[in-house]
C-alpha cells in the first residue's frame, strides 16, 4: 500500500511541477496597449517575428546592449502622450516600425497586416 500512495505523491508532484514549468517561461504573446488608447491592443508574439519572421531583436529593441537578456519596455523611453527627448511618442514609434516593415514584406509577396483592424481586432 506504501508504494502505491508513494507513487501518487511523485506523480502528483511531478505534474505540479510540469505546469509551473510551463508557466514560468517567459511571455510571448505581448499585449502592446495604454490606457486611453482610441483602438483595441494588438497581440504582439515575439516567437513569430524571431523564429518565423527573422526579425532581429535590435529592430524595436534598438536601445539595449543585448535586448535577449534584458529588453527595456518601449514606454520607457517613448511618452504615450508626446514626443520626447528626439525620441517619437509611443504610438508613431510602434506604428513606423510595424507598418513600414508590413509594408516591405507584402511587397515581396508576403502577408502582412497594415490596416488597422488587422492588428487592432476587437475582441
Amino acid at each position: 500500500m506504501k508504494s502505491k500512495k508513494g507513487l501518487m505523491v511523485l506523480i502528483a508532484a511531478s505534474f505540479l511541477f510540469a505546469i509551473s514549468f510551463v508557466y514560468a517561461q517567459p511571455q510571448d504573446v505581448y499585449k502592446l496597449h495604454w490606457d486611453g488608447g482610441k483602438f483595441p491592443p494588438v497581440d504582439f508574439t515575439h516567437k513569430k517575428h524571431i523564429e518565423n519572421y527573422k526579425v532581429d531583436c535590435k529592430v524595436c529593441h534598438h536601445k539595449d546592449a543585448n535586448p535577449a537578456e534584458k529588453a527595456q519596455k518601449c514606454t520607457t523611453c517613448h511618452d504615450v502622450a508626446e514626443a520626447k527627448d528626439n525620441a517619437p511618442k509611443a504610438m508613431d514609434a510602434y506604428h513606423k516600425n510595424c507598418i513600414d516593415c508590413h509594408k516591405k514584406e507584402n511587397e515581396a509577396g508576403k502577408a502582412a497586416p497594415t490596416k488597422c483592424n488587422e492588428c487592432h481586432k476587437k475582441s
